[in-house]
């Protein structure tokens, strides 16, 4: 069963990285579009900048979700560091109460935010609903509280090789 459900986690996890790097991607196309059209060809397109918009926030929930399980997430650690060996996981554990607080609160309050804004549509793409550009937030806050359960039941897994490509590198499946 622990392995199914790390499996699955594994490909939730590699969901999360392969859309938001496609992300980064299409916007990376879309700004210079934007650009070339509004200087070049003189007719600036309204579209660019709220799609460009809405990429990076895709971008930024699920990345930081993969980025918490991958342990590649910023850490400021010189106060626990400090403290007796006995205290860390202690420590630990009061840090991944307060990250599933923090989750379900973006899942919840962001749920809220795109029932609330469901009706309304953007004026500069009026068949995109204002509440689709904010699902991201409860999204990542779920996909966020998803791994927070997993390291919580199972531990660390950013050692996993899904997770951590420098293992698969330094494997003999690279060669």
């Amino acid at each position: 069963m622990k392995n199914t459900l790390l499996r699955v986690n594994d490909a939730i996890y590699m969901s999360c990285i392969w859309i938001a790097g496609m992300a980064i991607v299409v916007m990376s196309l879309i700004i210079p579009w934007g650009i070339f059209a509004r200087y070049v060809l003189g007719t600036g397109a309204g579209w660019p900048e709220p799609v460009a918009i809405l990429l990076m926030v895709i971008f930024t929930f699920l990345g930081a979700a993969a980025s918490y399980r991958a342990a590649a997430h910023m850490a400021v650690t010189m106060f626990t560091d400090r403290l007796p060996e006995y205290l860390h996981r202690h420590v630990e554990l009061l840090v991944q109460i307060l990250m599933g607080i923090i989750c379900l609160f973006m899942t919840i309050w962001g749920t809220k935010l795109c029932m609330a804004t469901w009706n309304q549509f953007m004026s500069t793409l009026p068949t995109l609903r204002v509440g689709i550009t904010y699902s991201p937030i409860p999204i990542g806050g779920a996909v966020t509280m998803l791994f927070v359960i997993e390291r919580l039941i199972f531990g660390d897994q950013s050692q996993r090789r899904v997770v951590n490509y420098e293992l698969i590198e330094d494997s003999k499946e690279a060669v």
